[in-house]
């Protein structure tokens, strides 16, 4: 997809997602053809003309001025992270790929990795496209059918192994999410050739990803709670929490824990038992 389609797709999917009783404006009835906003209501909400938002929304954005950005998100009610996006796709110029993006074969340097040894929860290391490249014990332990296949990718796991169903409680959630945070970091990185090929091979193998990724949703996966349905602890609910890892960019550090004293702290421990054994 184009720039100017993603544009045009992102604006019409959010302004479709705001009612006029949301955006604070009057229902003076009559049958209305759109189920969210007009554009003409966008316009007047964001203070710009109508001729030049219908320029935005048919995907002429770049060099938009960031008052006007501003001005738009708040019009859609736009996250963080759907702003994010907004800005991004307004560029005038992509960033550079990252450096993590580039490497053949990504890994992680010595240090980091005798951190994730020394932590007492499952923790593993990702990429912008959810390349699992490194784990402690626990995390290869929570993780290990992803860490099966040659190269574990998260996303690839969701969308196309049959077991992922099963191993994620919600799965119809993990698969939403992991369609808006793969659409925002190619915002990020329009130039990421890794992430742009995983998108294609999951939309060319999965009727999923292609129903999840036309919603045009992005998000930003920092903290959370999963409930995995683990094939040797069971069912587990944990707490994720992401973090960004100085000097690697586009690496993060995702942690999973379990509130103490809950059964679900004593599979973490079965968990830790069965990693050290097997």
């Amino acid at each position: 997809m184009s720039t100017k389609d993603e544009v045009r797709e992102f604006l019409t999917s959010r302004r479709a997602r705001v009612t006029i009783a949301q955006a604070g404006l009057p229902d003076l009835g009559g049958e209305r053809r759109v189920p969210g906003l007009r554009r003409e209501e966008v316009a007047m909400l964001a203070g710009v003309s109508l001729d030049y938002y219908n320029r935005l929304e048919r995907g002429n954005i770049r060099g938009a001025s960031e008052s006007v950005l501003n001005a738009i998100a708040r019009a859609l009610q736009l996250d963080d992270a759907e702003r994010e996006h907004l800005f991004h796709l307004a560029k005038d110029e992509p960033l550079p790929v990252v450096a993590s993006a580039k490497s053949e074969d990504p890994t992680v340097r010595s240090s980091v990795q005798r951190v994730l040894d020394n932590m007492a929860v499952p923790a593993v290391v990702t990429n912008a496209q959810q390349d699992m490249i490194a784990a402690n014990a626990l995390g290869r332990a929570l993780y290990s059918l992803h860490f099966e296949a040659e190269q574990p990718n998260m996303a690839r796991f969701i969308f196309l192994d049959s077991r992922a169903p099963h191993f994620y409680e919600d799965w119809p959630l993990a698969r939403k999410m992991t369609a808006a945070m793969l659409r925002l970091e190619a915002g990020r990185d329009p130039l990421n050739e890794k992430l742009i090929a995983l998108i294609g091979e999951l939309s060319t193998w999965s009727h999923h990803f292609r129903q999840d990724w036309a919603e045009h949703d992005v998000h930003e996966h920092r903290t959370g709670q999963k409930v995995f349905r683990h094939p040797t602890v069971g069912r587990v609910l944990l707490t994720f929490d992401a973090f960004e890892m100085p000097g690697e960019p586009g690496l993060s550090i995702v942690t999973y824990s379990a509130e103490p004293g809950t059964p679900d702290a004593d599979r973490l421990l079965l968990l830790g038992s069965w990693a050290s054994t097997d």
